[in-house]
């Protein structure tokens, strides 16, 4: 049985069509808002789990004291774990790989462009443990070098370009030899960021920057990840016997703890989105008030011939809806196209954007314009039926 009440509604929609329209593109505009911007935090979160991930099984070590180094003849202060701790580390972490590492940054020239990037030195054996080339192959000379995709990228490097290590103004710049080049690997969360890296054996590094037997982090790759805890309880027990002197941290905790800086930052980018919504529902107020006040002659009929309130409320709470509805609709629509676009331009990988996390944001935006839009017509409904019947046919 047809509701004449939704039929009275439609016909309302009908005869205020501009009207309407416009009201419903805010809510277009709110729902496109709040589904992009869902559907953006949400690859952001997938790509970065993703990128983490491999990276699960690796503890990392730092140190957690400040002491005096005098390896330049200078006194200066420098952070890291010493041979002793190291060889402690060995011990406590048995079969696992232990892969100590030297880190600076600074400047470097390629021909006559000037960059920055970071400068690892590792042992030219655990480079392979750790790392797979795309080109090349590890250092072999002592001024052999793997760089980064970024580096490599930025500058044209191939297998054989000569890099000059230092700021430009240094008078005698030691000079390394790419040997090898890396594919792009991301944001890592073993706190080896190579794609903007240069990577050298650790003797040219120790005799450029000093600190031989000083290391700024250890990392020890677990083969298997079950006993991961295990292991940074008997690498903390063997160190850290009577004072804290080494930092010990997880790839999986900190791939927890960067998801949810993520996910606070998505809630913050939806609460931004949601604001265009707020926007609609002052629209669809303001609409919906102008149709009662347009029908006050027609809701005193009704009222006087019988009609009950609540049905006088559901006929103005239906136009609501369907103004919500074809807006939502069209605001989904709309979603899947400019969110795919907004994912693609900043992030560079769809790859997760159909996924249920993602996707889910264009029901969840179409749902919630929807009730903004009911809730805006509350009070309109709720004023059109408790007119009085008399004063209502009273009006002009």
């Amino acid at each position: 049985m047809r509701d004449i009440f939704f039929d009275l509604s439609v016909r309302s929609v009908r005869l205020n069509f501009m009207r309407s329209l416009l009201a419903s593109i805010g809510i277009v505009i709110g729902v496109v808002a709040i589904s992009s911007m869902g559907m953006l935090g949400a690859n952001m979160q997938l790509s970065v789990k993703q990128q983490l991930s491999s990276d699960v099984n690796t503890v990392m070590i730092s140190s957690d004291v400040v002491r005096t180094s005098t390896t330049t003849g200078t006194p200066s202060t420098s952070q890291g774990v010493t041979k002793s701790q190291l060889n402690d580390i060995k011990n406590a972490a048995g079969t696992n790989v232990v892969i100590p590492i030297h880190r600076t940054n600074t400047q470097f020239t390629i021909g006559s462009t000037n960059g920055r990037g970071s400068i690892y030195g590792f042992e030219p054996n655990d480079i392979e443990k750790f790392l797979t080339l795309s080109t090349g192959d590890i250092p072999r000379g002592a001024n052999d070098a793997v760089v980064g995709s970024n580096i490599a990228t930025n500058f044209n490097l191939v297998v054989g370009s000569r890099i000059k290590i230092g700021p430009p103004n240094t008078e005698e710049r030691p000079t390394v030899r790419v040997s090898g080049i890396l594919p792009a690997r991301g944001f890592a969360s073993d706190g080896i960021n190579t794609d903007n890296a240069i990577i050298v054996p650790d003797t040219w590094y120790t005799n450029q920057y000093g600190n031989k037997d000083v290391y700024d982090q250890v990392n020890v790759i677990v083969k298997n990840v079950d006993t991961i805890g295990d292991v940074e309880t008997a690498i903390d027990e063997k160190v850290n016997r009577k004072t804290q002197v080494i930092r010990i941290a997880d790839a999986s905790s900190r791939l927890t703890s960067i998801t949810q800086t993520l996910g606070t930052i998505t809630t913050f980018i939806l609460a931004i989105g949601g604001i265009s919504l707020v926007v609609a529902a002052v629209s669809i107020f303001n609409v919906m008030m102008m149709s009662v006040t347009e029908r006050v002659h027609e809701i005193g009929i009704l009222l006087s011939i019988g009609t009950e309130k609540g049905e006088v409320r559901r006929m103005f709470l239906y136009e609501a809806f369907i103004l919500g509805l074809i807006g939502s609709v069209v605001g989904g629509i709309c979603s899947l196209v400019i969110g795919y676009s907004v994912v693609s331009a900043m992030i560079g990988n769809t790859a997760y954007f159909f996924m249920p996390d993602s996707i889910m944001y264009v029901p969840y935006g179409m749902v919630i314009g929807i009730v903004v839009c009911v809730i805006s017509g509350l009070y309109p409904a709720w004023k059109a039926s408790n007119m009085d019947p008399i004063d209502a046919l009273r009006s002009e």
